[in-house]
């Protein structure tokens, strides 16, 4: 029977995950009473309608989704109704984007404030927050602002970990954790492994506080060459993978002991993150099916 090359990397990439995955520690813990698992699936290189998406996610198991708070009216709507009809929870991507701090400012308050004011409430707003070329001081008041808009309407907004952003290296970020308290992060330290061409081992006291201020995780593994591997479930990524699920049990770990809930994005991403076959821009791997894939590996072990 004739395989084509994608059903052949598909189910070479099936055939080996127990094989990069199995490897991997056991991890056990004793939830206590309020913790609760939510993972959340992204829109980012979907297709389709918000309500196609909204099904899709809804049938492959996943709990709520992620994406940019849409600016558009009839986008909300028909946001709303989707989240409605699916029964899903959502969370939101929101912040600024001019290079001018001023504009950047305005934009940054204002979108965060309409993400969590208007329609169902989210369970929390994820911001790519600054600039990396702003100063400390232009950045920290960002941080400033977002702690405002919780204690005011009481939804975490958490700064994610991101390159080209506020945060977008560890020690950067160790300057805003020592003077901001208030500071909570969205961990997705793919970008760091990816800025620092390591798997942090050298940075270890940087990385464990981060995590210690991390309410939100975006899953996906990057290595010391890119944000994001063709497919973690491949075994020439176990190193890699075995880093990744290290940082993330000791966030989970955390939010158990604590009884707090917490919200995890698998975020592996279309071309061009998604490596391609030059020319044709075949991706090597199902954006997709790679995303179901941590859904349940990430449910099943840090599950109740």
């Amino acid at each position: 029977m004739h395989t084509s090359r994608r059903n052949f990397l598909r189910q070479s990439a099936v055939m080996s995950g127990a094989l990069a995955l199995s490897s991997l520690p056991s991890f056990a813990a004793r939830p206590a009473n309020g913790y609760r698992l939510t993972v959340m699936a992204t829109n980012w290189g979907y297709p389709g309608s918000i309500g196609d998406f909204c099904r899709d996610a809804k049938d492959a198991g996943y709990d709520g989704i992620e994406l940019w708070w849409p600016q558009d009216k009839a986008a909300q709507q028909a946001l709303f109704a989707a989240l409605d009809q699916y029964k899903l929870q959502v969370g939101y991507l929101a912040g600024g984007h001019d290079s001018d701090y001023t504009k950047h400012t305005n934009q940054f308050e204002a979108n965060l404030s309409a993400a969590t004011s208007n329609g169902p409430r989210p369970l929390y707003i994820n911001t790519q927050s600054g600039k990396d070329y702003f100063t400390f001081e232009q950045n920290a008041a960002l941080i400033d602002i977002s702690t405002r808009i919780t204690q005011r309407n009481g939804v975490p907004i958490y700064h994610e970990t991101h390159r080209s952003r506020m945060l977008f290296a560890a020690h950067i970020a160790r300057q805003f954790i020592e003077k901001k308290p208030d500071l909570r992060l969205t961990l997705d330290i793919s970008h760091w492994c990816n800025v620092h061409e390591s798997l942090l081992e050298d940075q270890a006291e940087t990385v464990s506080k981060a995590l210690e201020r991390a309410g939100h995780i975006h899953a996906r593994i990057g290595h010391p060459e890119g944000p994001q591997v063709n497919d973690p479930r491949a075994p020439e990524w176990g190193k890699a993978v075995q880093a990744h699920f290290n940082w993330w049990d000791q966030v989970v770990r955390r939010h158990q002991e604590a009884g707090k809930p917490l919200t995890i994005l698998t975020e592996f991403g279309p071309a061009d993150y998604m490596p391609t076959l030059p020319y044709t821009r075949q991706p090597l791997g199902n954006q997709w099916d790679i995303n179901v894939f941590m859904m349940h590996q990430l449910k099943q072990r840090y599950g109740k």
